[in-house]
């Protein structure tokens, strides 16, 4: 590393990195990876994969794994991928560059605009570390490929009554975010999901499932969700609480039918029932 720059790098490799914390978790799947480096943190881009077609599903923050175990469940029956990022088990990405310590949050890094409010929500921003977040978020992007797929369909994880469906409601503090909210009273308010299209929050609408669609004027804060609305790809996020691991597939597969239903050029099959 080159002591006064912040160098990024993108390698691509065709096997199993060993830094990668999942192995291929059953008979069939593969691994490769690929991987960027932020100063002194490495990010770790790992693609686990059990057939080429079907779901491609992102999870971007390292401390969220139960999405993660709910993938592998839906890819082991119906096939699909999952880009895994993986840098230390945390949930921000924090580095050094030029003795100065950077921090944001790894899903602000997908705008210009939104990746210096991510860092000045840390703490400092730099003209050249935003360059570099930058490049980290396309480098990202261009894995995953969005606009070859045609979707965007993410993993998160939250707490127990924190962040939830309620945060959406008129005096909540993603209020601004929220064109419509859809709440069912008998779902924990912690497992939801979070969409950009209204034919898609219409369909889970109709399953009864927590759903949030996505207001054209939401602030820019960098996420996927509002790269994805820039650039009129669909964008379905599954958030339930750490741990919900049978309610985080429950939804991947209402997803999955939704964007099967609605856009059948995509090749998604919905999912093998149980």
């Amino acid at each position: 590393m080159v002591a006064k720059s912040l160098t990024l790098l993108f390698l691509c490799c065709f096997a199993l990195n060993l830094k990668a914390q999942h192995p291929p978790v059953f008979e069939g799947m593969t691994a490769d990876s690929s991987y960027v480096v932020l100063g002194d943190l490495d990010i770790n881009l790992v693609n686990y994969k059990y057939s080429d077609r079907n779901i491609h599903f992102l999870a971007i923050h390292d401390d969220e794994d139960t999405g993660v175990k709910a993938a592998f469940r839906y890819i082991s029956d119906n096939g699909g991928t999952i880009l895994d990022c993986q840098y230390g088990g945390v949930r921000n990405f924090k580095f050094t560059y030029e003795d100065e310590i950077y921090q944001t949050d790894p899903n602000s890094i997908y705008t210009k605009k939104g990746i210096k409010a991510g860092l000045e929500k840390y703490g400092i921003w730099d003209d050249n570390v935003i360059l570099e977040l930058e490049k980290a978020g396309k480098a990202i992007l261009n894995t995953y490929n969005p606009k070859k797929m045609g979707y965007i369909f993410t993993l998160h994880n939250n707490g127990d009554g924190g962040f939830g469906i309620s945060s959406y409601l008129p005096g909540y503090e993603l209020e601004a975010t929220a064109d419509s909210v859809y709440i069912n009273f008998e779902m924990d308010a912690d497992d939801m999901m979070l969409v950009t299209e209204l034919p898609v929050f219409n369909l889970l609408k109709k399953e009864n499932i927590n759903v949030v669609l996505q207001s054209k004027n939401a602030v820019d804060d960098g996420s996927l969700s509002i790269y994805a609305m820039q650039n009129n790809i669909p964008y379905i996020n599954v958030e339930v609480q750490h741990g919900h691991i049978d309610e985080h597939l429950r939804l991947i597969k209402a997803g999955a039918k939704v964007l099967a239903q609605l856009y059948p050029s995509l090749g998604i099959k919905e999912s093998i029932p149980d």
